[in-house]
């Protein structure tokens, strides 16, 4: 990629990790690029990264780059002009009774346990499920940019909690976690929930991470339509049908 000629950004170094395995496409190795030092990525710069398909964990903004494989294609929903289908439509009306509160970044013993339970009942195996609180402090409680916390309560018990990067043209959610009770539809009702945060900020997009074809964890992505995702360096409507 090429960055703007901003000073800040220009003294943004991007380096490649060493190969690692995939989280989301079983048997292939993924890297990563990384831009660095970490320092230096305040809230501009991450803009810029982020109209540019970054993401971030931690204090670190990152995106694939695969030699052989370029799955992950970033997606962000334009709010303006998104309309929900019937199912989210009963999604939204099934947890209305949540209430969210909007708060700065911090780390939480409360939200650190549901974190857990979320990992265990969703992601068995994969890693994440055994992450320790230092583990967990670095991936979502620690952030250069302008970062909040959405929590979601009913009637005073914890069941959601999103991590979102405001930026220049939108919000970044970071990762969400919720209670794995089955027959919820949390994860659907929290997207809907920060498009409308966004229509009240003013804010055109909500940045959605990456979108991968052959994964079914990112299969809800695109049931949030119209869905743009960045290609070749632009961002153009995802087709349904692609």
């Amino acid at each position: 990629m090429t960055l703007p000629t901003d000073p800040p950004l220009q003294r943004i170094q991007l380096y490649v990790s060493t190969p690692y395995p995939c989280g989301y496409l079983d048997g292939r190795q993924a890297q990563s690029l990384i831009a660095a030092p970490h320092h230096l990525i305040g809230s501009r710069v991450y803009s810029e990264l982020i109209q540019n398909g970054f993401r971030r964990s931690g204090k670190f903004a990152y995106r694939p780059h695969c030699e052989s494989c370029n799955a992950c294609v970033p997606v962000r929903v334009p709010v303006e002009i998104f309309q929900p289908t019937r199912s989210q439509r009963r999604a939204w009306k099934q947890h209305e009774n949540l209430s969210a509160e909007v708060l700065d970044l911090h780390y939480s013993e409360e939200h650190f346990h549901l974190y857990r339970a979320y990992q265990s009942a969703r992601h068995p195996g994969g890693g994440m499920d055994a992450d320790d609180a230092e583990q967990y402090r670095g991936f979502l409680a620690q952030s250069n940019v302008e970062t909040a916390l959405v929590e979601f309560r009913e009637q005073d018990q914890l069941r959601m909690v999103s991590v979102v990067d405001r930026v220049r043209d939108g919000l970044s959610a970071v990762y969400t976690f919720y209670d794995p009770t089955p027959g919820a539809s949390y994860g659907t009702y929290g997207v809907l929930w920060l498009t409308e945060y966004c229509r009240q900020l003013k804010l055109p997009h909500l940045y959605l991470g990456y979108w991968i074809a052959e994964s079914r964890k990112m299969a809800y992505k695109r049931g949030f339509q119209p869905l743009e995702a960045l290609v070749e360096g632009a961002w153009q409507v995802l087709e349904t049908n692609a």
